[in-house]
């Protein structure tokens, strides 16, 4: 004789899933990012009106479409501790297949630090290491964003 509990019980795992699906869809509907903008607007939206840094990466399937969000690191008012190791473990915990990086700068300002640069440069190489790629390290500043990438940092 079946336990009713169980049929019970897989329901409610399959209401829990669509639940994630319909709330991710919300979020961005496309679901898939085709350019900075794209990845921007969802960062935007993970990050908010933050008075520190923070570091997120998005972690994405072989489609390019969104996986999971994850913060990587809250800093200071100009600084955060990021370890391409963290970023990873992440990554690699949400079977991404690639991932794109971002950070805010509370300042307002977007352009890229030095230190901004020589943190996509050790997370690129070592997401080479692994085979997980990173398409792009983006910075949020108040109103806009620079893509890494398209000023040929990466």
């Amino acid at each position: 004789m079946r336990d009713p509990n169980l049929k019970s019980a897989r329901r409610i795992q399959i209401v829990s899933l669509r639940m994630v699906r319909e709330q991710a869809s919300i979020l961005f509907p496309q679901r898939k990012i085709s350019k900075p903008a794209d990845a921007a607007e969802l960062f935007r939206q993970f990050i908010g009106d933050c008075d520190r840094e923070v570091f997120c990466i998005m972690t994405l399937d072989t489609k390019n479409q969104p996986t999971a969000l994850h913060q990587v690191s809250c800093g200071t008012l100009n600084a955060s501790l990021v370890h391409p190791r963290e970023t990873y473990k992440l990554a690699i915990l949400s079977n991404a297949a690639s991932i794109i990086g971002c950070h805010n700068h509370p300042s307002g300002d977007p352009t890229p630090s030095p230190e901004d640069v020589e943190l996509t440069e050790r997370i690129r190489d070592a997401g080479s290491l692994l085979g997980i790629e990173l398409l792009d390290h983006i910075v949020l500043g108040e109103g806009s964003f620079i893509s890494l990438k398209e000023r040929g940092f990466m």
